[in-house]
């Protein structure tokens, strides 16, 4: 059966010919945005968002991967984008459960194996996106390799404001205030309400003025800050735990988290088999016997980890991909040095 249309703001994503923009539905009846651009035969990027970040975002890197000889796909996740809203108030960001993004990416992969997107498959996962990824290479997700940027493995908070943030989500719960607000955010999308010069998000001005432009003109892609329910959900782990193993962890990707790889000792707490102890050979790229790739390879997907967090600037992207070897060489070349700076905030 093939997808229905859905709308792709063209006007404001400079993106390369050939869009095509479908809606899918996953199999507990949301209907989420779905993009593809074509781009040669060397394989497929799938790029996995972030919280707030919607598909018109990624034009310019369907572009650069297009000029490689890559094609590209990317999503609007639950909850955000032009996906279906979990709320009344559309401007909340939420999700039921952190697990449930895990049936986004089987619908963007389905559409994937439907539309033969050319193989082998990557995905680039930048910061929530990061996180959900990291979960679904946990479920066997059938891809060459993984980039990491910023990911959201992480919430930075003080210990002893832990007690304190999960008291107030289960009061908030108890009274039906679990969908507010956290306190302290907005229902205004944060790059419209903060000047770049005080955001802490990215050094790179062309990207945030760009996504100022493009919320600004299409303010039904936005959303603003996490509810209580989400933050309830983050209090509970322990400090340095993985929200992103955690069937029922959630994200306030406000640019206020942390990334680092699994320790040893960090646990899934899924109800796949293949959850357990996190593998260090699945983000620090060691081969590991027992399992394949879409290719026939032994081994789990390599994967690589651009620390520090920023908001995927355009032209410096593909950092993430340019300092290994075992990636084809041409999808990680840029054209001039990467600044660091121009990355990290």
């Amino acid at each position: 059966m093939t997808p229905p249309p859905a709308p792709f703001f063209d006007d404001i994503a400079e993106a390369p010919e050939g869009t095509r923009c479908v809606w899918l539905n996953t199999r507990d009846g949301i209907r989420i945005r779905a993009a593809h651009w074509p781009g040669g035969a060397r394989g497929t990027v799938l790029i996995f968002p972030g919280r707030s970040e919607y598909i018109e975002k990624y034009g310019p890197a369907a572009g650069d991967l297009a000029a490689r000889g890559y094609a590209t796909a990317t999503v609007d996740w639950r909850g955000q984008g032009l996906a279906d809203r979990l709320l009344a108030d559309r401007a909340l960001g939420h999700v039921g459960a952190f697990c449930d993004y895990q049936k986004d990416v089987a619908a963007l992969f389905d559409f994937a194996g439907a539309e033969n997107l050319p193989r082998p498959w990557y995905v680039i996962a930048h910061s929530m996106g990061g996180c959900i990824a990291l979960r679904a290479l946990h479920d066997g997700l059938p891809v060459r390799a993984v980039a990491f940027s910023a990911p959201m493995w992480g919430i930075r908070m003080m210990p002893v404001l832990r007690p304190v943030a999960r008291a107030v989500s289960t009061l908030a719960a108890c009274i039906g205030m679990a969908d507010r607000l956290v306190p302290g955010t907005s229902a205004q999308t944060y790059v419209l309400e903060t000047p770049f010069e005080e955001n802490v998000l990215t050094r790179d001005a062309d990207m945030y003025a760009f996504m100022r432009r493009q919320q600004g003109e299409h303010p039904e892609l936005a959303i603003g800050g996490p509810t209580l329910r989400w933050m309830g959900k983050l209090a509970s782990r322990g400090a340095g735990r993985n929200p992103c193993a955690d069937a029922d962890a959630g994200t306030a990707d406000s640019g206020h988290h942390i990334s680092r790889p699994p320790r040893k000792g960090d646990r899934c707490r899924g109800n796949s088999p293949a959850h357990g102890p996190l593998a260090q050979g699945a983000v620090r790229g060691h081969r590991r016997g027992g399992t394949r790739t879409d290719d026939g390879q032994p081994g789990n997907p390599r994967a690589v980890l651009r620390q520090g967090h920023g908001m995927f600037p355009k032209s410096t992207w593909r950092f993430a991909l340019t300092r290994d070897a075992w990636l084809p060489p041409d999808l990680g070349k840029a054209s001039a040095p990467v600044d660091d700076a121009r990355v990290t905030a």
